[in-house]
């Protein structure tokens, strides 16, 4: 945490939630606090919770969008100084009112608390964590900066990156709060940034979640911006430019630019000076601010380029542009991805420089997180100094990509990898009847296949287990071995079956094989198979054959001996894929907005994981990160040629298929339910859509179908940066949705996210519109998202509010009668003491009146209605009365009783 950002909120509640001297005090010291102070206590929002529940609040960042108007506060909530986990609402300001509050505050604190002093030390918590993920001895570690409340320890012998450690009381599922100290881990593999929270009593992990997404392209199959140049050479693509700061560096870059979405989409071309004057004011090879670049290679304020082949994070390759800054290099497609580094880093550094210039925009900017070495825009640093570090043909993985984002000021790595082509030829069968050349999927773990001038050469021998668990294949290594020592030294076949493919290989490594041949069991292509458990352990190469190519292998076997060599086929790279590298710097962007920039740990995918880091069965979140990601690489990669039935795979490239393909996920995007037919309640299907990829589509479908939407209603604009077309709208409604949204949100946090933004933007110009869009994919009036943290809870509905005013005259889904019981609902009738006004939807500031059966005004008060008012009813006397609610979005009436 930085203290440029951080400010103590106590705020001190009576029994009428009026606030102490000491607590308005407090509270002034936020720029916000009377605003916030003084909507808290008219709305009655807290109504729930003691003033022991609300005497210490904390404000963890407040930043204000020039480009909107809007103010987002995030209040994290204390106990006795210390911060309760995710406990963190958000609230919206614009024109000096409160317009969104999502209360996430907890209840009852001082009945649910274990304790109040730990057991173990900070250290001792850091080895429990280590131990927990199987990371071996911490080494020698020392306490080196005191960050507020965090104890910032070095690197150790476990990680990348400092290891901050924080006390912080963390929510079990039955509601108590276990004292827990916070930390996080940037594993040395890269594979893993966990951020954990261990008992301080016991020192048991109670949760963990990944910073690093590992977005699994390959996993999900089912279906089986013009930005003017100054100059240019050789072929030009043009650019828009705007001209408040003229960025003359003279670079060029010979890459697919936007909106190209990958080689099989168009082709490569030369940009000149595509820095966004606003965004990257000084070009993107400088970080001092300073005119004249710092770099002359792919590094810059906004990311760092390199080759990390050898996937160790290191010093690798960076593509050198000289002192012209001239990024041409040549690409043939036809040869393997590896013999084009500085191509691919090229591409991978301009489109993540896109990537960080188009969002900045929209509100990824300088108060709300960006990734930057140096902050242009702002005197202070704080959050600086955290440039993305990506690494193109990273060694480490294959057939994938991934992001890992940590708090504003930490560094996020995008490692984007190398892809196996479908029709690559690895596997040569020398001796037998079966001798030829096959096709094969290398594994998605282990060692790599060795490359063409050094074949691995063997014996093949079939595997042989002693059938003693669940599996009835002998031959499929889910059992203890039989005759193991005639596996040393020898490539294995095994088939495909009930057991993890990591447990498979590593079974045949430990008994001493050299490589695997996997053979599939279904009658499908062979895939990328995954490390599953154990996979992390194995350092063996190993890779898939058809069913009927292995089958034939596997018989040949029972009489032949087989000899057999195994070469790394020619591979397609992630690093030309735009829609990829936009989905993975994508979830940067839904990481650091969503509860504040410091804080990446509102979007966890699942609320228990093993020790080998895997979420436990059913405990998956209803997470709809994948989604914003897909939606941002959608985005920037939409033409204006470009119709709603197009529908849009992702990652069709690196999948090797056509531009109209499948892709990667359950179903392509598209408004046609006849080709994309999921809706709110497929993410309870845990059978057909996986979490969080195939939940994530639910939601960017949602998404999806309100682009065209917005197209429809105000057309195309080929200008991401500063287009006032239907596309930079919805781009611009959904940054803000990110911003308002709680901590840990569901569905419908989202949707009612994106309704207020549009009522802070416009005044609710385009309510029925989203409302329609949601609710003909079952994100209604009346869904129920349940517990944001399962992803098995959610109740679909397809009603939707009718219209109160002109400005959703187009709403005609219900009659307008149909709005009383709709868009708010008042209990309980008949009242006594209390009664309280709740709405389904945000209608801003409004008066709410109470009359009596002689026409006499009995109560009146006003009111910011974003989600529930209470009323005291308890002065009235017993009888009818008649309620009014009145403001510029409604004007209604109904009967109350008073018993």
């Amino acid at each position: 945490m930085k203290k440029d950002y951080k400010k103590f909120v106590v705020l001190t509640f009576l029994l009428a939630f009026t606030f102490s001297v000491a607590g308005q005090s407090a509270l002034s010291k936020s720029k916000y606090g009377a605003i916030i102070s003084s909507y808290l206590q008219d709305s009655n929002k807290t109504s729930k919770l003691s003033s022991t529940d609300l005497e210490d609040i904390y404000v963890t960042k407040e930043m204000l969008s020039k480009k909107t108007g809007i103010a987002n506060v995030y209040l994290n909530q204390r106990y006795q100084g210390i911060k309760i986990f995710n406990a963190v609402s958000s609230v919206g300001i614009k024109n000096d009112k409160v317009f969104h509050f999502t209360d996430k505050f907890k209840s009852d604190i001082k009945n649910k608390i274990n304790a109040t002093t730990p057991a173990l030390n900070e250290e001792q918590a850091i080895q429990k964590a280590a131990s927990h993920f199987k990371l071996g001895s911490i080494g020698s570690i020392q306490a080196i900066e005191q960050q507020e409340e965090k104890l910032v320890f070095s690197k150790g012998s476990v990680s990348q990156e400092s290891i901050p450690v924080e006390l912080v009381y963390f929510q079990l599922k039955d509601g108590s709060l276990r004292l827990s100290w916070d930390l996080s881990i940037y594993t040395l593999d890269s594979k893993h940034w966990w951020s954990i929270r261990v008992d301080a009593v016991t020192g048991e992990v109670l949760n963990a979640n990944d910073w690093v997404v590992s977005c699994n392209f390959g996993g999900d199959h089912t279906e089986h911006g013009v930005h003017h140049t100054k100059k240019s050479k050789g072929v030009s693509f043009d650019l828009f430019k705007a001209n408040n700061f003229s960025v003359s560096d003279g670079s060029e870059y010979t890459v697919f630019p936007i909106p190209v979405e990958s080689p099989n989409h168009g082709s490569r071309q030369v940009v000149s000076e595509p820095a966004d004057d606003i965004a990257s004011p000084f070009g993107w090879h400088d970080d001092d601010g300073v005119d004249g670049p710092e770099y002359t290679t792919t590094q810059g304020n906004n990311v760092i380029a390199q080759l990390d082949d050898d996937g160790n994070n290191g010093d690798g390759l960076l593509a050198e542009g000289t002192a012209s800054l001239d990024f041409n290099f040549a690409l043939d497609l036809n040869e393997d991805a590896a013999a084009s580094p500085e191509a691919a880093i090229t591409n991978l550094f301009y489109m993540s420089n896109i990537m960080h210039d188009i969002w900045y925009q929209y509100g990824f900017d300088v108060e709300s997180g960006a990734f930057q070495t140096k902050h242009y825009q702002r005197v202070n640093s704080a959050g600086a100094g955290d440039p993305v570090n990506a690494d193109a043909q990273d060694g480490s993985g294959v057939n994938n990509a991934n992001f890992g984002t940590g708090p504003d000021g930490n560094s996020p790595r995008m490692q984007m990898f190398l892809w196996s082509k479908p029709d690559g030829l690895p596997l040569t069968i020398n001796t037998s009847s079966v001798a030829g050349i096959y096709g094969g999927v290398p594994a998605a773990f282990g060692n790599p296949l060795p490359d063409k001038n050094t074949p691995l050469t063997g014996d093949l021998v079939l595997i042989v287990d002693d059938n003693s668990g669940s599996s009835t294949d002998a031959n499929d290594a889910c059992d203890p071995l039989l005759g193991a020592g005639a596996l040393s030294g020898k490539i294995v076949v095994i088939r495909r079956g009930e057991c993890e493919f990591g447990v498979k290989v590593l079974a045949a490594e430990n008994a001493g094989a050299v490589a695997v041949i996997m053979v599939n069991n279904v009658a499908t292509d062979p895939i990328a198979m995954g490390a599953g458990a154990e996979g992390d352990n194995v350092t063996i190469p190993s890779l898939m054959v058809s069913q009927s190519d292995g089958e034939a292998i596997i018989a040949a076997l029972s009489s032949e001996s087989i000899n057999a060599s195994l070469v790394l086929p020619d591979r397609l790279d992630g690093d030309f894929d735009n829609l990829v590298i936009g989905h993975e710097y994508g979830h940067g962007i839904s990481n650091r907005l969503t509860g504040g920039g410091f804080n990446t740990d509102c979007l966890p995918v699942c609320t228990e994981r093993d020790a080998d880091g895997f979420c436990v069965p059913a405990t998956n979140t209803e997470q709809m990160g994948e989604g914003w990601s897909d939606f941002f690489g959608l985005m920037i990669t939409m033409k204006s040629s470009d119709l709603p039935s197009d529908a849009r795979g992702i990652g069709t490239f690196v999948s090797s298929e056509p531009t109209d393909g499948p892709g990667i996920r359950p179903f392509r995007y598209s408004p046609d339910t006849s080709v994309n037919p999921l809706t709110y309640d497929d993410t309870n299907n845990t059978a057909s859509i996986s979490a969080p990829h195939g939940v994530g589509s639910v939601w960017c479908t949602m998404l999806w179908d309100l682009t065209w939407k917005y197209i429809e209603k105000y057309g195309f604009d080929s200008d991401f940066y500063y287009g006032t077309g239907g596309n930079n709208k919805i781009m611009q409604i959904v940054m803000d949705g990110l911003k308002l949204q709680p901590c840990n949100p569901g569905f419908v946090d989202g949707r009612d996210a994106i309704l207020a933004a549009d009522m802070a933007l416009t005044g609710g110009e385009d309510q029925c519109m989203i409302w329609e869009v949601f609710a003909a994919r079952g994100l209604g009036l009346n869904a129920d998202q349940g517990d944001s943290l399962l992803r098995t809870d959610q109740v679909e509905d397809f009603t939707m509010p009718d219209p109160a005013d002109a400005s959703l005259a187009n709403c005609t889904t219900l009659s307008t009668a149909a709005l009383n019981s709709k868009v708010y609902r008042i209990y309980p009738n008949p009242a006594i003491n209390r009664l309280t006004v709740r709405v389904s939807q945000s209608l801003g500031d409004v008066t709410i009146t109470l009359v009596d059966i002689n026409g006499r005004k009995v109560l009146s008060k006003e009111a910011s209605l974003i989600d529930e008012v209470e009323l005291n009813t308890s002065t009235l006397q017993s009888g009818l009365y008649i309620l009014n609610i009145e403001s510029d979005f409604i004007n209604v009436n109904e009967k109350i009783i008073i018993n």
